[in-house]
């Protein structure tokens, strides 16, 4: 089936008394569209798409690849508005999950489309734990290998660098979950290749992640502290662990964004409080150390977050002309 363009296709369905199929096709700038697929010669048409106020034609989205540490090549999507002058000056946001055998695809994201509209580029990285590539992609980060992962997520970010999207003190890195442990970890060993670091409901202690809500469900995952060589691992990364190691107020941390929920009925949300805590006792960087704790789950709560999240990426990165944000900026730590 000829797909409109790199995006994720989905919900396929149909009817056996039928030589029709439907399916969802959505890309980093197209929003959902549902399409009909004659299965007897392939074909298909266009039956309905979202309305969005803005032009999708105005954005390109390219599929690129950079070797990672051991030499591994993964992909990555870079997305930003046609015409983009790439001089090593464009704020740049860098989106990774890496775990659990979850792969990403450019799908429709409002979040990033207003990034790319404010002249930002938008980016994936398709680290090892996911499962692009099948289950050895998934199984080459588990475990005592989970390092894999920030390695994969820390070669994209120098590798947007040093093709020239951006530069450090340009480069956002954002993460949920696991994703969000991703970030840490990253933020934690290179500290100096990020500007800010936005990390929702995220691990950070690896060392108790088991002792806490459902975490005990993920040793498959991420390994037993029982075992000695999955326990030196666990230590060694944990974000929590790597900035307590850096106190007191020695380490220069990126401007950090932490979300975490007291209703999480996944991720405990000790995990971000005691996260946020122990990089603010250890900055001594002028930059912020944000801990919100969202106590709703309304929509309106999810769009108020988001409005947060922007409104931090675009006064810690510089983004476009911020006359309208006022406020003085946070200096040193900042209590949750």
């Amino acid at each position: 089936v000829d797909l409109p363009g790199l995006g994720t296709a989905e919900s396929l369905s149909g009817d056996m008394k039928s030589s029709a199929a439907l399916y969802i096709f959505s890309s980093q700038t197209d929003p959902p569209s549902i399409f009909a697929c004659n299965s007897e010669n392939g074909q298909t048409r266009l039956l309905a798409q979202a309305k969005v106020d803005f032009e999708p034609a105005d954005f390109e989205t390219r599929q690129m690849f950079f070797k990672s540490k051991d030499g591994t090549r993964v992909p990555m999507f870079v997305s930003h508005k046609k015409g983009l002058k790439l001089d090593g000056s464009n704020p740049t946001l860098l989106f990774g999950y890496g775990g659990f055998g979850i792969g990403l695809t450019p799908t429709y994201n409002p979040l990033a489309l207003q990034w790319m509209e404010m002249g930002g580029i938008y980016t994936t990285a398709c680290v090892r734990g996911g499962n692009e590539y099948g289950r050895e992609w998934h199984q080459a980060a588990i475990k005592a290998h989970k390092q894999r992962s920030f390695d994969d997520f820390i070669a994209a970010a120098e590798y947007l660098v040093e093709q020239g999207f951006t530069r450090p003190s340009k480069l956002g890195i954002q993460g949920g979950g696991n994703g969000a442990l991703l970030v840490g970890a990253c933020l934690t060993q290179r500290p100096e290749l990020f500007g800010a670091a936005v990390g929702h409901v995220g691990l950070f202690d690896m060392v108790r992640y088991s002792l806490f809500g459902i975490g005990q469900y993920w040793k498959p995952e991420y390994g037993d502290i029982a075992q000695p060589e999955e326990f030196k691992a666990l230590f060694t990364y944990s974000p929590y662990h790597a900035a307590v190691r850096a106190m007191p107020e020695k380490a220069r941390w990126p401007a950090t964004f932490l979300t975490t929920s007291p209703d999480d009925s996944r991720v405990f949300p000790a995990h971000s409080l005691k996260f946020a805590a122990a990089i603010q006792a250890s900055q001594s960087a002028q930059r912020p150390i944000l801990l919100h704790v969202e106590r709703t789950s309304s929509k309106e709560g999810a769009v108020s977050l988001n409005a947060d999240v922007l409104s931090f990426l675009v006064r810690e990165l510089s983004v476009g002309d911020q006359s309208t944000l006022s406020t003085p900026r946070p200096r040193g730590r900042t209590d949750p």
